[in-house]
């Protein structure tokens, strides 16, 4: 595992080249894979500490700096939209997926763009046992998405039984797309809500909605990893 900043390719297939890079959760979301976007990547990052990552457009204002700071939890804003994601090392798995303009996979219908890799992570949680299907359809929110990624959908992303299992935000410049995936393996909106400026009835029924919204991915990196390398076109 490298730090932020350092790369290097630990396997190829497909035409994929796989690298691992640990750092900051700022460091990481600061990286811009896009502006070398030779060839197709797959880039596994690893937070060195906890996170809590507001989507582009969501308000400091949301978040409750003093329980932030009492759980020692970095604020991180990405460039990508869509609401907060909590990143907790050892149960976070978080995939970046870049992919140049001239792919043959590219597809200039940001709608249909995420389709063939939400197609890739159902084959992989399939692989491991996990049978999952691929939302393909527009956006769908609900009273909580614009607070919780996890509570809404987007193109791309993966269900098992219903729940959501793998996130995706994505963006797009003129070499290409980085696609940030996420998935963990266990899933508590309660931790994340406690970051939140929320009374306390708001909190309880954050935690009672959003309980059945997700699911955890029980499974090492490495074994998610492995099935995604082999089910990527």
């Amino acid at each position: 595992m490298l730090d932020a900043g350092h790369s290097a390719p630990v396997g190829e297939g497909s035409a994929w080249v796989f690298e691992e890079v640990r750092g900051s959760a700022a460091v990481l979301h600061g990286l811009d894979p896009l502006a070398e976007a030779w060839g197709r990547r797959v880039a596994v990052l690893e937070v060195e500490r906890p996170a809590l990552v507001l989507g582009s457009t969501q308000p400091d204002a949301i978040v409750d700096p003093g329980a932030l700071g009492a759980a020692e939890v970095e604020l991180v804003r990405r460039r990508s939209g869509g609401g907060a994601v909590l990143l907790v090392p050892g149960d976070s798995l978080w995939v970046d997926v870049v992919l140049p303009r001239s792919d043959p996979l590219w597809d200039d219908d940001v709608g249909r763009a995420t389709w063939w890799l939400g197609r890739a992570w159902a084959a992989a949680l399939g692989e491991l046992g996990l049978p999952a299907t691929v939302h393909e359809a527009g956006l769908v929110r609900t009273r909580w998405s614009p607070l919780v990624c996890f509570a809404g959908w987007g193109p791309g992303e993966v269900a098992v039984g219903g729940r959501k299992a793998v996130g995706v935000a994505s963006r797009r410049s003129r070499a290409g797309a980085r696609f940030q995936c996420g998935l963990g393996r266990t899933w508590d909106p309660g931790a994340l809500l406690e970051l939140l400026v929320l009374d306390p009835r708001e909190r309880a029924e954050g935690r009672r909605d959003l309980a059945s919204a997700a699911i955890g991915v029980d499974r090492s990196p490495g074994e998610v990893v492995g099935a995604l390398r082999r089910s990527l076109p």
